[in-house]
């Protein structure tokens, strides 16, 4: 009798484990999401709303001589340039997959994205967010992209 209380309460446990693991896992693709729509109406109050006041923003891409860049620009910058964004400017960033790892307040999110502008390809590449549950709320506080024109499922689709 006692194996089988144990049992029932392990089983317990781990489903209230794993439930408790996909509604984090919601609420940080929910933000992901949020942000995107944000930047997709070009909203920068939207997008603000899913920013740590600290986060730090870079690109990374390589130019036509092969050379591998690294862009820094501030929540501010990026704040500003959807603000600015022209009206007539259609961005479409189309997220190809989500990987998502929790740990206690720390969330990592790998996005393969394809890009593009006013209905064109434009470029493709992966997203990585870092978020931090600010006492219950999920915010983005670091996000690196990679840009790339080679070696995308979007320009095989085209040819």
């Amino acid at each position: 009798m006692p194996r089988i209380i144990l049992f029932l309460i392990a089983f317990v446990y781990s489903i209230a484990l794993s439930a408790q693991k996909n509604t984090e896992e919601v609420a940080v693709k929910k933000v992901i999401e949020t942000f995107f729509e944000g930047l997709h109406k070009g909203d920068s109050t939207v997008m603000k709303s899913t920013l740590h006041k600290e986060l730090k923003i870079q690109t990374t891409s390589t130019n036509k001589e092969g050379v591998k860049n690294l862009k820094t620009e501030t929540r501010k910058e990026l704040l500003i340039n959807i603000a600015n964004k022209e009206p007539t400017h259609i961005y479409l960033e189309k997220l190809l997959s989500y990987d998502i790892k929790i740990d206690g307040n720390l969330a990592s999110v790998w996005t393969p994205y394809e890009f593009y502008f006013n209905g064109n390809f434009s470029h493709c590449g992966a997203n990585s967010f870092q978020l931090f549950n600010n006492n219950g709320a999920w915010q983005i506080i670091y996000l690196v992209d990679m840009r790339r024109r080679e070696n995308c499922k979007a320009l095989n689709d085209e040819k």
